[in-house]
C-alpha cells in the first residue's frame, strides 16, 4: 500500500518559530545587545528633552511621545522574549513590524528634533540690565534657546540618530530571521 499524498497547502507553510532563544539567552545575542540599546539611548533622548525643558513642545512634544512610547514598549518586547511568552505568537512578523514602525516614528522624532536645534542657529539671547536683546540671523523660523538648552538638544539629536540606527538594525536582523 503506498501512503497518501499530502496535502500541498499543509506542508508549504511551516509553523510560526521565534529563531532567538527564550530568557535570559536572548541578551547573549546581537538582537538582544540591540534591545537593550534601543532602550538605553531611547531613554537618554527621553531624559534629554525633558532636561532641556522643551523649549520648541510643537517638534519637541513628538520627541517626548515616540522616546516615551518606544522605551515603554522596547522594555515589553524584552519582558516577553526573556519571560517566554514570545513563542505563542507568530513573532517574527511582529517583531518586524514592531522595529518598522518604531525606526519610521524615530527618524522623524530625529529630524524634529534636529530642526528644533539648527533653528537656533546664531540666535543669541543677552540679557543686560532686565532688557533681552537678540540678534539672529536672515532665516524665517529660528528659537530661543540658551546655551545650555541647545547643548542638551545637540546631545539628543545625536542620542536619536543613534537610536534610530538600533532600531534600524534590529528590523534588519528581524527580517533576516523572518525570510529563514
Amino acid at each position: 500500500m503506498s501512503e497518501p499524498a499530502a496535502n500541498p497547502a499543509a506542508t508549504s507553510f511551516p509553523a510560526p518559530t521565534i529563531s532567538l532563544p527564550l530568557g535570559l539567552e536572548v541578551l547573549r545575542t546581537y538582537s538582544g545587545v540591540l534591545i537593550c540599546s534601543e532602550i538605553l539611548f531611547g531613554g537618554l533622548v527621553w531624559i534629554l528633552v525633558a532636561a532641556s525643558s522643551v523649549p520648541v513642545p510643537l517638534l519637541q512634544g513628538w520627541v517626548m511621545f515616540v522616546s516615551v512610547t518606544a522605551f515603554i514598549l522596547s522594555c515589553t518586547y524584552l519582558a516577553l522574549l526573556i519571560t517566554g511568552f514570545a513563542d505563542r505568537i507568530n513573532w517574527n512578523f511582529v517583531d518586524v513590524f514592531f522595529h518598522f514602525v518604531v525606526v519610521l516614528f524615530y527618524f522623524g522624532a530625529f529630524v524634529l528634533e534636529a530642526a528644533a536645534t539648527a533653528a537656533h542657529g546664531g540666535a543669541h539671547v543677552q540679557n543686560q540690565t532686565g532688557l533681552i536683546c537678540v540678534a539672529y540671523s536672515e532665516r524665517n523660523i529660528f528659537t530661543i534657546l540658551t546655551d545650555r538648552q541647545y547643548n542638551i538638544n545637540i546631545a539628543a539629536t545625536i542620542f536619536a540618530f543613534v537610536t534610530t540606527l538600533c532600531y534600524g538594525l534590529s528590523m534588519l536582523m528581524g527580517f533576516k530571521r523572518w525570510r529563514m
